[in-house]
């Protein structure tokens, strides 16, 4: 295939389709790259929320250097994958000690910033720099699998192997058209993302509109659907945990997850993970598991709510329940901290703690006249 073909009408079709993003409305490597790993494993509506936030409080390389481990995962708060900032964190401060606060042009040294994988990288040296540099993230894979009709797994070396090869051939033609000076690296590998996020969909793709029909060997073999060959996934695993909210004059004890595990540093209210089952609990298992979680045992515990989410493999089923203790002062042996309703809102809590909060401030109320 004349991978010439390819690149004129996409960046065509970019120019008239090209979703207005705030990060698009300049060339900042800092912006990109906060937009960059924001969105990995996250939705564009979801993001632009927050990218903007945290363009707001911190505005640029140097102020994210300085922030406060709490301020980042405040901004941060709901949007998961917390190793994502702590990262960005880390390269900041990289930034500011070994390239003068200024963000690096050079492929190897993007690159060799902590959390920085080479699809991010390609993406920061493209976007902001124009340079012939690939991409290949999920959007990517599909548009390529489909248009050049790649039936092999994507997750084998040699299929990744040739998906970046493409990505590569077709930037360095668009490089070829810079006489034009419309950045035609930076829009190729955009619109890439873009046909991938817009057009050329996981389901219902609309071939109909898409720049590439012509081309698209999928699209001729009626194998639209049955790529990109994502191959088998692993089996989802279900876990179970109890949580519970516990109030004594007016505070509530949480504690903060250690360091080097799922959600670190994040808040939550004390929980302890049980035999997964369909069965209830039973009043003799309630009260062993409110106290492995709290350090003692409630004389009451009521039901305030049960949800499931899911944090990559595992399927979770968290069971919340509520208590009230009537003493003065709090239980001495709880591990964790006693806090007001204001100041649990300044912390970051994880996503399924969070929802317990809210949940949990008009539940509560009645708990607390008695």
């Amino acid at each position: 295939m004349n991978h010439g073909k390819l690149v004129r009408p996409l960046l065509n079709w970019f120019a008239h389709n090209a979703r207005d993003l705030p990060w698009r409305r300049g060339r900042d490597p800092y912006a990109i790259w906060v937009s960059e790993v924001m969105l990995q494993q996250t939705q564009v509506k979801t993001v632009i929320p927050y990218w903007e936030r945290w363009m707001r409080a911190l505005p640029s390389i140097a102020a994210l250097a300085q922030a406060d481990s709490a301020q980042l995962h405040k901004l941060w708060e709901g949007l998961g994958y917390y190793s994502r900032v702590r990262n960005m964190h880390t390269a900041a401060q990289v930034i500011m000690q070994e390239h003068a606060g200024r963000f690096p042009r050079e492929y190897a040294a993007v690159l060799n910033l902590p959390g920085i994988g080479p699809y991010t990288a390609g993406a920061i040296c493209s976007i902001a720099f124009n340079q012939p540099r690939p991409v290949l993230d999920g959007n990517v894979i599909r548009v390529l699998t489909r248009v050049f009709g790649i039936g092999a797994p994507t997750r084998k070396q040699a299929t990744q192997k040739k998906l970046w090869a493409l990505s590569d051939q077709l930037v360095h033609q668009a490089a070829e058209l810079e006489a034009s000076g419309q950045n035609a690296c930076s829009r190729l590998n955009q619109s890439l993302m873009e046909l991938g996020a817009l057009t050329c969909t996981p389901g219902q793709p609309g071939c109909e509109r898409c720049p590439l029909t012509a081309c698209c060997v999928a699209w001729k073999q009626n194998r639209t659907m049955q790529l990109p060959n994502l191959g088998e996934r692993p089996a989802a695993t279900s876990r179970r945990f109890v949580a519970v909210v516990v109030e004594c004059q007016g505070r509530f004890l949480v504690r903060q997850r250690p360091a080097r595990v799922v959600n670190a540093h994040l808040w939550e209210f004390p929980n302890i993970e049980i035999e997964p089952g369909r069965d209830q609990l039973g009043a003799v298992q309630l009260q062993s598991a409110a106290h492995q979680a709290l350090g003692f045992a409630p004389a009451r515990l009521e039901p305030l709510c049960s949800f499931k989410h899911a944090i990559t493999r595992y399927r979770i089923t968290l069971e919340v329940f509520r208590a009230k203790l009537d003493g003065a002062r709090e239980p001495g042996r709880c591990r964790g901290q006693w806090l007001g309703l204001v100041e649990l809102d300044k912390l970051a809590f994880a996503s399924a703690h969070r929802k317990v909060l809210e949940l949990f401030r008009d539940a509560v109320q009645p708990l607390t006249r008695r």
